[in-house]
This record gives structure tokens, C-alpha cells and sequence, in this order.
């Protein structure tokens, strides 16, 4: 993620390393990295559950952690967005450079994962001085049609992620898990986003039909991993979970093929092939790394990108920290050799191995976000 965001700022390279147009009938390997995250979340979601059911968590608590995440997604998406586009900055009290800077800032006050030694003081004054900061940013928000405070005018990424694991952890806990049941609201999840798709569809004129398909869409393959969760690791029928895993790879990929003449395959536009196409990838890579650490015992390599994957949100927000508070402060690291081509690939790539360097010093400094 890091990498192709960093790249899709970069001129003059090819088109396989950037996303494709939205009119395109086609994607990149780029288009993919999104629905993987999001797969990866999917994943996640019966090891979460089991964990909490573990330590006896109460129901209270169980909808109150996933409530407080997907609202932490979902406002970070929100903040993140609106830095980048549709202010008036001529109206603003501060620049807008600064106005970012802080928004990708203040999630690590709020949401540090404080150590037990931390003062309980210090720990309230940072996490409710980064509330009350938030709020004032949006009310310092000023939109370039001249209207005070921000409005959602899409989620950004955080918040889609928000939004379909919101809507699948409600589906999963209603159902209790049951596979079964995640198949069924993963079916309605490809028809939703199929209908949402279609002109002259009625449902479309229904209230809050378009906004739950086009999160569906992303709860499509957050849905899918859950899948291969309870397929992998059903320990009922263990000489089968393989065979399970590849079969529903290849379905998916099939149905993504013969969607595709209808619906096209577009990440921009979250089409249903666009999303199914991803979720046979994602499968067929977790599969080979699954077979690669778990079976094979094959894991000494990913140890460089551990730092990475103990802090997933602040390594995603970090470069954005940094490239606003230069921007605020008028620097500019890079000349302008680097903002094409070759050169600029080759930054991307060097960027993102400097962020994974960065977080292992803040890892070890005890700044770790935990939502």
C-alpha cells in the first residue's frame, strides 16, 4: 500500500503499476492490494471473536470494540479524504498542509496502545486533547463552496474498511459464526453489488439501498475471507480444508469470468468481477504463504516485514505524516528528478523500506496503535 501510494504521485510509468482508468475493462496488480487488506480483515474476524469469547467478554463489551473500530476507520477515512481535496484554503485559519498533518497525526494520542506504566493522567489528557483537537480541525474546515465542516465525499480507504467490517462482524455475530450462513450473505453481497451495478434497476430508487450495496461490494471480500478462516482452520474436517480453500478459489475466479461480459472488471467502479477476481487472487496467494510458513515451516524471511505487520495502521498513515509536515513547513526532499519514471519507481520502492526501518524504532519506543 505504502509503495503504490507513494507511486501514484510518480509521471511516466507504466501502466500496470498504477490503477487502471475507471472506464477500463481491466485491472492491475495495484488494484488488488486494497482487497487484500480488506481479505485480510475478513480473515481476522473468527480469531477476534474467539479470542473475546475467550477471555469471556461480555456482549456489552464485544459490540462496543466493534463499534469504537469501525468508528475509528470510518472518521480517519473521512479526515484523510477532505485533506486532500475540496477546501478553500484562502478561508481556513490554517493552511491546509497543517490541517493534515495534524488530522493523520492525532490517531496516535488517541489510539497509542499506552504501556501499563504509562501515567493514567498524561494517557487521558493526550487521548481527550486528540478528541477535542479532531473536532476542532472540523469545525476549522472550511469546503470550497464555502461551507464550514467536512462532508464524506467518499471514505477513503480506512473508512471503506470501516464500513464492510462493520456490516460483516454484525452479519457474523447475529449468525453466530456459522459457515453456512457467511456463504449465504457473501451470495447477497455479490447480487447487491450486481443489482447497484445494473441501469434501470428499481431497488436503486429505494432509501439506503445504493449506500449498503456499495459497501457490500467491500463486504464481498471481507466476507470471502472469513470463508477461507472457517474453511482453513475447521479442525472437524482437517484432511478436506485444502480442497475446500482451492475449490472456492476456483468458483470464485469462475463466476468472476462469466460476470465479467456484464459488468466489466473495475476497481474504481467496484465491480462485482473486479471484486471476486481479487478475492481468487488474495486466496491463492494466502494459500502459498500458508503453505510456505505453516506447513513447510518456511517463515525466517518475513521477519523484515514483522514491524509492519505488528502496526498496520500507524505504517499506513505514517507517510502521510511526514510528506504533510514537509509540505507545512515549505520542504521539499526530493528534487524533481525523482517524480518520474525510473527514478521515481525506485523512490517509491526506497520510501517504503525506509517507513518499514521507521516503525521498527517506534515499535520499539512503545508507539503502536490499537483500535
Amino acid at each position: 500500500m505504502i509503495f503504490v501510494n507513494e507511486l501514484a504521485g510518480v509521471a511516466n510509468v507504466p501502466q500496470w503499476l498504477k490503477h487502471m482508468p475507471a472506464d477500463a475493462d481491466a485491472m492491475t496488480f495495484v488494484d488488488v492490494v486494497f482487497p487484500a487488506f480488506l481479505f485480510i480483515v475478513g480473515m481476522s474476524i473468527p480469531f477476534a471473536f474467539n479470542a473475546r469469547l475467550i477471555k469471556k467478554d461480555s456482549t456489552k463489551t464485544i459490540w462496543y470494540h466493534t463499534l469504537k473500530r469501525s468508528f475509528a476507520l470510518i472518521i480517519m477515512g473521512v479526515f484523510m479524504v477532505n485533506a486532500s481535496y475540496g477546501y478553500d484554503e484562502s478561508k481556513m485559519v490554517i493552511s491546509i498542509s497543517f490541517w493534515a498533518f495534524l488530522a493523520y497525526l492525532l490517531p496516535i494520542p488517541i489510539w497509542n496502545r499506552y504501556t501499563k506504566t504509562f501515567p493514567k493522567m498524561l494517557k487521558k489528557i493526550l487521548q481527550y486533547g486528540g478528541m477535542i483537537t479532531f473536532v476542532i480541525l472540523y469545525f476549522l474546515y472550511i469546503q470550497d463552496n464555502g461551507t464550514r465542516g467536512m462532508t464524506p465525499k467518499w471514505w477513503g480507504i480506512l473508512g471503506l474498511i470501516g464500513w464492510a467490517y462493520l456490516f460483516t462482524v454484525i452479519y457474523y455475530w447475529f449468525v453466530n459464526g456459522r459457515l453456512g450462513a457467511i456463504i449465504l450473505f457473501f451470495m447477497v453481497s455479490i447480487l447487491a453489488n450486481a443489482l447497484n451495478q445494473t441501469k434501470g434497476i428499481d431497488l436503486l430508487n429505494i432509501g439506503g439501498f445504493h449506500f449498503i450495496a456499495d459497501h457490500l461490494t467491500h463486504a464481498t471480500i471481507v466476507s470471502a475471507g472469513t470463508i477461507v478462516s472457517l474453511f482453513i482452520f475447521d479442525t472437524k474436517g482437517s484432511k478436506n480444508n485444502y480442497w475446500k480453500v482451492i475449490g472456492f478459489g476456483i468458483l470464485v475466479l469462475l463466476l468472476g469470468y462469466i460476470l465479467q461480459p456484464y459488468y466489466e472488471v473495475s476497481k474504481i467502479r467496484g465491480t462485482p468481477s473486479w471484486a471476486l477476481y481479487s478475492i481468487a487472487i488474495c486466496i491463492a496467494i494466502f494459500y502459498f504463504l500458508y503453505w510456505l510458513m505453516d506447513i513447510n515451516k518456511k517463515s525466517e524471511w518475513s521477519e523484515f516485514f514483522i514491524p509492519a505487520a505488528a502496526n498496520p495502521l500507524l505504517i499506513y498513515i505514517l507517510p502521510g505524516i511526514i510528506i504533510y509536515f514537509n509540505k507545512a513547513l515549505g520542504i521539499k526532499i526530493l528534487p524533481e528528478y525523482f517524480d518520474s519514471g525510473v527514478p521515481g519507481i525506485i523512490w517509491s520502492l526506497f520510501f517504503s523500506i525506509m517507513m518499514l526501518f521507521l516503525m521498527k524504532i517506534l515499535n520499539r519506543y512503545k508507539i503502536q496503535l490499537h483500535l
